[in-house]
């Protein structure tokens, strides 16, 4: 299997050293790797959000046989590895680029897709009484410098015309009476959007809702094989045969360039990395000044972003190198380490307890993709939200289940910007110097602009 990274970051058989999966409780769902050969009318390849989601709604919905197979354990992929932000996003597109590529209309369609996202995972955790350690009401954005202010009060005057909302743009002064202080943060936007949640938690309970639903889950299942036959999906787990009617393919930054040969060249994974501390006392967090339960980012290109989590731990990732590997991991968590030293100067001398890395997909519109696959009749994908998957990931998966279940109108139904193409990335064998030649130039416009 074709990849862009060193093997070490796909090696299904070693788990991150994830606060989530220190404090997620366990898998309330049998499970198995695959013993024997199997056929099923859809199979799933992938066991995250948007996998599990996809897997979900075809038993539950649909009424479809479903197999999922997961290289891993279950939400072994970025799904067990985010931030935990359950917010708005999953494009790299700006506002105005986004109508300017498809029309105001479908520009305000894929603002409703953002909101749908967050409401569906709401709703699940809701139905199935899953607090998964859900807090925040919304978001922060923290104006890194002076002169992001007026970019905060321009993306506010969207939120308004967009979503309806007043969103509010707090100075300095603001910030720190709702316990946001740091040497950075100049101003900020508080987005009513979203929350913030134990991302393997949730994760762990769509798998337990999926093998309710009648699921066969199989982790430690990686699929090695994909050929056509007779009009059917011929797949090769652990060895064995998979027969399927139809599959869906939700790996994400974890699939492969060459599974099927059609991906190739069509996604960018980027790594990026997360520490969380050991528990704050209230002392060190008066001292600090953040006492917020609030998410936030920062303004950055290269963003960060960080929040504290209900036992008092604070959770801070940003982009983590463009290598991967022990000594990568090291230089990667040493950067991040400087950068949270800096932005919080009262919590320099609070231990890390744990750091952890992982995969965002991004792709070469900049924007998620739900459609089928070209190359292989009877299968579709959903993948690329740019580092915001908890929520785009799980309402993906349902409508790339629609698709698969031969819905009428399931394509009708996705906004004209996920319909894509997905395109090739120009140049595709130099993805990885291009991003490095990326980072160098936003690192430089987060700086001096």
């Amino acid at each position: 299997m074709r990849r862009l990274y060193a093997a070490e970051a796909y090696d299904a058989t070693r788990s991150p050293d994830s606060h989530w999966l220190a404090t997620a409780p366990p898998l309330a769902a049998e499970c198995r790797p695959l013993e024997d050969p199997v056929r099923c009318d859809v199979a799933v390849i992938g066991g995250g959000f948007t996998g599990l989601s996809a897997a979900h709604r075809l038993a539950q919905t649909h009424r479809r046989a479903v197999r999922l197979f997961e290289a891993g354990p279950i939400a072994w992929g970025a799904s067990g590895r985010n931030g935990g932000f359950c917010c708005l996003g999953g494009s790299k597109l700006g506002h105005e680029a986004i109508a300017r590529r498809v029309g105001g209309e479908e520009a305000r369609r894929f603002a409703d897709a953002q909101r749908a996202a967050i409401d569906h995972v709401a709703a699940f955790l809701d139905r199935v009484g899953v607090d998964a350690d859900r807090h925040s009401r919304g978001e922060l954005v923290l104006a890194h410098k002076p002169s992001r202010l007026s970019a905060l009060r321009a993306e506010a005057a969207h939120l308004e015309s967009q979503f309806g909302v007043e969103a509010e743009v707090m100075d300095r002064a603001a910030l720190e009476a709702v316990g946001v202080s740091g040497p950075e943060f100049h101003a900020g936007l508080h987005i009513p959007f979203g929350f913030a949640l134990n991302p393997l938690t949730y994760a762990r309970a769509l798998a337990a809702a999926c093998a309710q639903a009648g699921v066969v889950l199989h982790p430690h299942s990686p699929v090695t094989d994909w050929r056509m036959d007779g009009g059917r999906h011929r797949l090769r787990v652990n060895g064995l045969p998979v027969v399927a009617d139809r599959v869906v393919l939700a790996a994400n930054g974890y699939g492969s360039e060459d599974m099927p040969e059609w991906m190739a060249g069509r996604t960018l994974p980027a790594l990026s990395r997360i520490l969380v501390t050991r528990p704050l006392t209230a002392a060190e967090r008066a001292a600090q000044g953040w006492t917020s339960a609030l998410m936030a980012q920062d303004s950055r290109r290269l963003l960060h972003y960080f929040r504290l989590l209900p036992d008092g731990r604070f959770l801070f990732g940003g982009r983590g190198g463009l290598a991967a590997g022990e000594a990568a991991a090291g230089r990667s968590h040493s950067r991040l380490r400087a950068d949270f030293d800096r932005m919080f100067p009262g919590w320099a001398h609070v231990e890390t307890e744990r750091s952890w890395s992982g995969f965002v997909c991004l792709s070469a519109s900049l924007a998620p993709f739900i459609g089928a696959l070209p190359d292989r009749p009877g299968a579709w994908t959903a993948l690329a939200y740019h580092g915001n998957g908890v929520a785009m990931g799980s309402w993906s998966g349902a409508r790339v289940a629609d698709l698969a279940a031969g819905v009428e109108g399931a394509e009708a139904a996705i906004p004209q910007l996920m319909r894509g193409p997905l395109k090739r990335f120009p140049a595709s064998r130099m993805r990885l110097a291009a991003l490095r030649a990326a980072y160098v130039a936003y690192g430089v416009a987060d700086r001096f602009l």
